[in-house]
């Protein structure tokens, strides 16, 4: 049974694929547009003055029934316009999608932690029991370097540069999923790095004659902390409620990791045997556990190094949508952060430029919430940034010989990039009416850089609907030799062209929403 998306208004500038419902347009004519056949007697035209004052004779009326109009007549029997209904495919194609390269990593990592975790509780494995710090420790630095720019960026330059085109298409496929889906390493990690401090702190716990009170303290301090951050990561509380996630995960988390810096300290200085502190430096220094947090600390730290406050240009072509200017040019499948204030409130937005040499950057905001609606309402003239930009999908585009870029509405943002600087790829863009949502700015990037053999601008109001979009990127994909579809769109957009691409047999990539 298929479900059919709510419907939404067709200069929907965020969505832009919305379920378009177009009323049937009649023109009723009036009683004085018709002839009429009188038997006895004339009537005037109509008079200024109203039926309540005006006095007419009485004369006598043949009555005869109404007839519609020609025109009237032909619009009643025209039929209405069909609904595109969007067919939900089999179940077996949705768990494929669900059961994404993300949760197979998640998967992986959490049973190969938790069958750990079970061999060393029944003593089989006694690694843990002596070394827990460092599987504590190992698993979230894991987590941190899953989300750090500076790896990440790393990542993406040796894939891009060792595989970029040669190898078969099922290993760059390959490469691009495991890319895209890093965070669930992350996820996978900072749970299990969890589990396993819930194992050390029982285990304090049971054995608590030969540990120092302060030091279960600080376990349990550290636990406490370390899980609120992890459950402020929840799908539904990072998306429904992005600056509760914001808070709590980041601050949360930097409390957490200075919390655990006093809880290593603390059991690297006890002596269980002697049941004395022994604050040797030389000692912690040659622990496991320090050079983990130490690392931990240094992959945390290293972002907030690059952070600037920066002119910005900020245009408002319409109430939807900002399009904020900075300076120096950019690579393409990059994202940016952006906020007003230096810690708080960081959005990330796709970055439009022509490329690395070009004198400035954009990036396309619609209005969703607080924050994309500030920019329009009070649009700034400097703005905090991170100077070092983390990658997205596209920017494994390189990796392949031709490719779609598919987007709706502001996806355009994180799109355009790729077609604007690679020869090689097609853009399909799926909007409402994108001239005056967008403004000539973006308009001109794509007409000055990009042919008509390169493009398809589907203007929804303009066509009066949405296309059938797997069938025009099927034709495109066809047309084209293109070796894999890139999507942004919204939810439901992104839901109808990654099942209709797994279908068909169309390598794709879709729209995520962990960041």
């Amino acid at each position: 049974m298929s479900q059919q998306p709510p419907p939404t208004t067709l200069d929907d500038a965020e969505k832009g694929i919305g379920e378009q419902e177009f009323p049937l347009q009649l023109e009723l004519q009036t009683a004085q547009s018709e002839s009429s056949t009188i038997a006895e007697g004339s009537i005037s035209p109509p008079s200024p003055v109203s039926d309540a004052t005006a006095v007419i004779p009485a004369p006598v009326v043949q009555k005869i029934e109404p007839q519609p109009s020609p025109s009237l007549a032909a619009a009643l029997a025209k039929p209405p316009p069909k609904k595109l209904v969007v067919r939900r495919a089999s179940r077996w194609i949705r768990f494929q999608l669900w059961f994404n390269t993300y949760r197979k990593f998640f998967t992986f990592v959490i049973s190969l932690n938790i069958t750990g975790l079970i061999l060393a509780i029944f003593g089989i494995w006694s690694y843990p029991r002596r070394y827990t710090g460092a599987l504590v420790l190992g698993n979230l630095l894991t987590a941190i370097l899953m989300r750090n720019e500076l790896f990440c960026r790393m990542l993406y330059l040796i894939v891009n540069t060792l595989f970029a085109r040669w190898p078969p298409l099922k290993f760059r496929l390959g490469c691009t999923s495991a890319l895209q889906h890093l965070g669930g390493i992350h996820s996978g990690c900072a749970t299990s790095g969890f589990l396993w401090l819930i194992f050390r702190v029982a285990s304090i716990l049971i054995d608590h004659r030969n540990n120092h009170d302060s030091i279960l303290v600080m376990g349990v301090i550290t636990n406490i902390i370390v899980g609120i951050s992890i459950a402020s990561a929840f799908p539904w509380v990072r998306n429904t409620h992005h600056n509760v996630f914001e808070r709590h995960h980041r601050f949360m988390g930097w409390l957490g990791l200075i919390s655990t810096w006093v809880f290593v300290v603390l059991g690297d200085s006890y002596d269980m045997d002697t049941h004395q502190w022994n604050p040797d430096g030389m000692h912690i220094v040659k622990q496991q556990d320090f050079w983990f947090a130490f690392g931990m600390t240094v992959f945390v730290i290293i972002p907030w190094f690059t952070i600037r406050e920066v002119r910005v240009e900020v245009e408002i072509p319409s109430p939807k949508v900002a399009i904020i200017r900075f300076e120096r040019g950019m690579q393409q499948g990059l994202l940016a952060r952006i906020s007003r204030s230096s810690i708080m409130e960081y959005h990330a937005f796709g970055i439009i430029s022509e490329g690395p040499r070009s004198k400035e950057h954009y990036l396309i905001c619609g209005v969703q919430g607080d924050f994309t609606r500030e920019l329009v309402n009070n649009p700034p003239t400097h703005l905090w940034t991170r100077q070092l930009k983390f990658a997205g999908v596209s920017n494994t585009s390189t990796l392949y010989k031709r490719g779609i870029r598919v987007c709706t509405g502001t996806g355009i943002g994180a799109a355009l990039s790729t077609c604007l600087q690679s020869p090689d790829w097609y853009l399909i863009w799926i909007g409402s009416d994108q001239e005056k949502t967008f403004g000539p700015r973006v308009s001109g990037l794509i007409h000055r850089n990009l042919g008509p053999e390169r493009m398809t601008l589907w203007d929804s109001k303009k066509r009066g609907g949405r296309p059938d979009t797997m069938k025009l990127v099927k034709e495109v994909y066809e047309s084209w030799g293109a070796e894999v579809v890139f999507i942004t769109s919204n939810w439901l957009g992104n839901q109808e062209l990654m099942e209709g691409c797994k279908e068909s047999g169309i390598p794709a990539f879709g729209t995520l929403w962990d960041f």
